[in-house]
């Protein structure tokens, strides 16, 4: 005797995302009220104590928290590695005409106009890092084919004076994170201290080789 039995009615239904536009509302919400820059300026200002303790005699000689790998502590050149896009480069007004979308074409022509206004809480913190005599050194996912806007926005912003822009090779196909690591594994083998690395992502400050990390919001997007 054979029992058959039928189930009906099990379909598993999917569970639908939140709806995006709302999100972008409040994305817009938090730009046009003002907290986002409150929040890159309380950012900047945590980043600037520090810097001004780490840069002097006495800063030095009491150091500070190590984040992650470092290499030699003493005698080496101090340094401060800065990302640029959300960072020390808004790139608000390119990403609200696009309604947060990403068109190859409209951004290369974005960045060869070289045009993006500079974050004030982050060149004051160029700045200040300069007036202290520490080298500022750039380390950007734009590729090396964008050099030329780049180099045009940052002496338009007059923040020319750096030590270093280092862009991802055109034909990379590492992750920006992984880029990024790998430069800063690079200056401190070189004799370089990092006393702060800058950055909006968390891909732009993980895996150490810096003193201190200082992270601004973005909610505009994600680099791995």
């Amino acid at each position: 005797m054979f029992a058959v039995v039928v189930f009906a009615g099990c379909t598993t239904v999917s569970r639908e995302p939140p709806n995006l536009y709302p999100h972008k509302q409040e994305i817009r919400a938090y730009v046009d009220s003002g907290a986002y820059d409150r929040d890159i300026a309380s950012v900047a200002r945590r980043a600037r104590s520090w810097l001004e303790t780490r840069a002097t005699p006495v800063g030095g000689a009491q150091g500070g928290r190590i984040d992650g790998a470092l290499g030699g502590r003493g005698g080496g050149k101090l340094a401060m590695v800065f990302d640029l896009d959300e960072t020390l480069l808004s790139n608000w007004p390119q990403l609200s005409a696009l309604d947060f979308g990403y068109l190859p074409a409209a951004w290369d022509a974005w960045v060869d106009a070289g045009t993006a206004p500079a974050i004030e809480p982050v060149r004051d913190l160029y700045r200040a890092a300069r007036r202290l005599g520490v080298e500022v050194i750039f380390i950007t996912g734009r590729l090396e084919r964008d050099r030329a806007g780049t180099e045009k926005n940052l002496r338009a912003i007059d923040c020319a004076d750096y030590a270093m822009l280092i862009c991802k090779p055109d034909n990379s196909q590492e992750t920006s994170g992984a880029f990024k690591l790998g430069q800063r594994r690079r200056l401190v083998a070189g004799g370089r201290i990092i006393i702060a690395n800058v950055g909006d992502q968390e891909s732009d400050l993980a895996g150490g080789f810096a003193e201190r990390t200082f992270k601004l919001p973005n909610p505009f997007y994600l680099t791995p």
